[in-house]
């Protein structure tokens, strides 16, 4: 999940406007407590099924819940169901739903609304990024799922063949289910206004200002009201790091999920910062389509003319570990007591600048390209952010050792995102989390075609290893595929790694009850403000 499209911005518009001119709809509850902390700025969408962002993600994770959840140790859980059955084959999940369940309108949930949820996310009208994640149901090649619901309490789920990480797609964002009265009301504009924003989690939205804030309160309806904290959680929307850390300094958030990196050794010993290891890659898109990045040669030495080393001892500042390869560090092998990247190994050293950069330098000579003569000026696309400035510039000064013109354009997330998924770019920032604790999320997004293949690449060879890799039930060939899907990425040079994720926040003594996933989530539902 990309970590940091509103809808369509035309969509973000119309929210503007509508919110602009209604105020403050549905205001929150002015008793209680009140916990307000920032996760990111304005969310590009919390549509469940066009989200593809994490900031996006933790508010619906508020809104929404799914047939399981994620605990505190990282493991699904019962949510919405209450329990489930799985065939002797493992392909049959059959799921019984907790009685009583509402949506936070007083409307009865039933499993007609997970099947709705997940055959609008795979239509192709909807154009949902993540579509694919549904692609180890039956059915999914046919455009419906075999998804059935023998009565309003029971869901059964027929995979193509067993699915180890199944259980934790249900507890993801894009599994929500949706309302599909709602829906067909009010078009993709839904999830748009606070009137229609109607979900089935432990809050619900209850004044949302562009620029400002969202607030959601406790969800009455919800199965498990006892057991939430703070009556109204309050989302406030920044993206400045330094404005962020000044209102977590003032008390106005008790959280902040971004910091200025200049800022972290100050803080680093501070019992309020904290420090975790996340599962995920930062690192650098090509457009394999655009000049001079659709040549395999150029792009591999651009990548191994970075000095990773350098930007994390100086830019990250927090043990980020400099990355050789893509698939992050943390996620297990077949054997699990070894780790992926481990049996995978790096693609080239992480740490033998001077190597590399000499090698960079031949490449970018048989590429036609000596001492850099020839190349066009290169934009390097980033959002806003001072970390991402500062990797932009050491990246303008690396790549400047080849003998590249690169300058820099900031965009905003919202503006950004779309920029990139349209491929309207040459090379930009990026980074990914898992989504589930398994390699494949970190590749089966690179399938031609695929929603988050911001680098218009594709690859027959590698289609076909992914489509094989979901369909085998050996557990060792599906690993050895994994690292072989791998292995084509860097014989192509399509992407550009530069660190492992670590999850740095800031964290108010005042706050119990919180917890973080290592897929980039932040759990706010059970958290108590003293």
């Amino acid at each position: 999940m990309r970590r940091k499209l509103a809808l369509v911005l035309s969509l973000l518009m119309v929210a503007v406007m509508v919110m602009s001119a209604c105020g403050t709809s549905n205001k929150p509850a002015t008793k209680g407590t009140t916990l307000a902390v920032n996760v990111g700025p304005d969310p590009d969408t919390i549509d469940p099924a066009l989200n593809s962002a994490v900031d996006g993600g933790t508010l619906i994770l508020h809104a929404f819940e799914g047939l399981m959840t994620i605990d505190e140790n990282g493991v699904p859980v019962p949510g919405q169901a209450e329990k489930y059955e799985v065939s002797s084959d493992g392909r049959v999940y059959t799921f019984h739903l907790r009685n009583g369940l509402k949506w936070s309108d007083g409307k009865a949930l039933t499993a007609n609304d997970f099947i709705y949820a997940w055959n609008r996310a795979i239509a192709p009208e909807t154009a949902a990024d993540y579509e694919y994640m549904f692609d180890v149901i039956e059915g999914y090649d046919e455009g419906k799922l075999n998804v059935t619901a023998p009565d309003d309490k029971t869901l059964v789920v027929t995979l193509k063949n067993p699915v180890p990480y199944f259980l934790e797609l249900t507890a993801f964002p894009t599994y929500m289910p949706v309302r599909k009265d709602i829906i067909e009301a009010n078009g993709e504009a839904w999830a748009t206004k606070v009137e229609t924003y109607v979900g089935n989690g432990p809050y619900k939205v209850a004044e949302w200002v562009p620029g400002s804030h969202i607030t959601m309160t406790k969800n009455k309806d919800y199965w498990n009201y006892s057991k939430l904290g703070a009556d109204n959680l309050k989302f406030v929307l920044m993206e400045d790091d330094t404005a962020i850390l000044n209102a977590y300094q003032k008390g106005e958030i008790l959280f902040a999920d971004n910091m200025p990196n200049d800022e972290i050794d100050s803080w680093r010993e501070k019992p309020d910062f904290h420090l975790q290891g996340q599962l995920g890659t930062y690192y650098v898109s090509f457009n394999v389509k655009k000049a001079p990045f659709d040549n395999p040669l150029v792009r591999q030495a651009f990548i191994l003319a970075i000095d990773r080393e350098w930007i994390v001892t100086n830019i990250g500042k927090a043990g980020q570990v400099p990355a050789g390869a893509f698939v992050s560090t943390g996620l297990s092998d077949a054997d699990p007591s070894k780790e992926f990247r481990d049996v995978g190994g790096d693609y080239f050293d992480p740490y033998d600048y001077e190597g590399n950069l000499a090698k960079a330098k031949e490449l970018l000579a048989q590429a036609g390209y000596p001492d850099g003569k020839g190349l066009p000026t290169i934009e390097y696309l980033y959002n806003e952010g001072s970390g991402h400035q500062a990797i932009g510039e050491a990246l303008q000064d690396m790549w400047g050792k080849l003998g590249a013109t690169v300058t820099l354009t900031s965009q905003e997330w919202g503006t950004f995102l779309n920029t990139r998924k349209a491929g309207d770019y040459q090379v930009a920032r990026n980074g990914w989390l898992s989504d589930y604790n398994d390699p494949i999320s970190m590749l089966d997004m690179w399938i031609s075609g695929g929603g988050n293949n911001d680098a218009q690449w594709s690859n027959a060879e590698f289609d076909a290893l992914i489509a094989k890799i979901k369909s085998t039930q050996d557990n060792a060939e599906r690993y050895k595929l994994m690292h072989q899907a791998e292995d084509i990425i860097f014989q192509d040079w399509m992407l550009c790694p530069i660190y492992y994720y670590v999850d740095i926040y800031l964290q108010s003594e005042k706050m119990d009850g919180f917890y973080a996933s290592p897929l980039g989530f932040k759990y706010f539902k059970f958290a108590t403000v003293k």
